[in-house]
């Protein structure tokens, strides 16, 4: 199929690595002309080698590394806001600078996006932007409080984004990847963990009977899963999606939501 991206300018942010090299790379394979931002030159440049990204060395979760993004790349067509971090912890445990951090980082840095490129998409009558959730966003971890709020923060962004497109061909959604293969996940998975030291497939597997019990398909998604449904939502063949929260979840939230 062709997803009709050859010309759009696209930028994908958290793209060294995971979900948003995964996005990067097929949004590049599909035609569109593709950047990527980073605040590891050594990280920025493998990824934009490898995905045949430009590469923007900034960091969109400061206000001066936003500012340096957009002044690198003025104008765009598709923005995919994918930065984001998450840590297990326990609530009692989760300062204010945690919270603060949590919110600058998952929240703000798409935030300060959208901001800068919506008004332009509408002028031009053509845009995609993207935020990258979680379905912890609807199903909130008791372990990932922080992590929760922040994806549940985007959700609004999101929608109310959306309500300023009401007749033009620009779209605001937020696509919910379940637990999903990344780079950081092992570590993850072992912090979590009755035994720590176990195979790591033992682990995951006691991972998702345990703390993912109603994910349908009870194993870890492949980024390349998200990124096959990003490119459609980016494409102009999704022009009817908006203002939605499309899960790809593995069926781990039981409602439709």
């Amino acid at each position: 199929m062709d997803l009709q991206l050859t010309g759009k300018t696209a930028l994908v942010t958290g793209a060294t690595a995971g979900i948003g090299l995964e996005i990067a790379r097929r949004l590049a394979a599909e035609g569109a002309d593709v950047a990527i931002c980073g605040r590891n030159r050594a990280k920025l440049e493998s990824a934009a080698k490898e995905t045949g990204a430009r590469g923007i060395l900034a960091d969109p979760a400061t206000a001066e590394g936003a500012q340096a993004l957009i002044a690198a790349l003025p104008g765009i067509d598709i923005l995919v806001n994918n930065l984001g971090i998450y840590e297990s912890k326990r609530f009692e445990d989760i300062g204010d600078d945690d919270w603060r951090r949590f919110f600058e980082i998952n929240v703000l840095s798409g935030a300060r996006l959208a901001r800068a490129y919506f008004p332009g998409m509408l002028a031009r009558d053509w845009g995609r932007i993207i935020f990258i959730a979680s379905e912890s966003g609807l199903m909130v971890p008791p372990d990932m409080i922080h992590y929760g709020m922040t994806k549940t923060a985007q959700l609004a962004i999101s929608r109310g984004l959306a309500g300023l497109t009401k007749g033009t061909r620009v779209t605001v959604n937020t696509v919910l990847p379940g637990t999903t293969r990344s780079e950081g996940i092992v570590d993850f998975l072992k912090s979590v963990a009755d035994d720590p030291a176990a195979p790591i497939e033992e682990i995951e597997r006691a991972f998702f009977a345990r703390d993912r019990a109603t994910s349908l398909i009870q194993r870890m998604i492949e980024p390349e899963e998200i990124a096959s449904l990003v490119a459609y939502v980016a494409s102009p063949l999704s022009s009817a999606t908006n203002g939605a929260a499309l899960r790809v979840d593995g069926g781990i939230v039981p409602t439709i939501a």
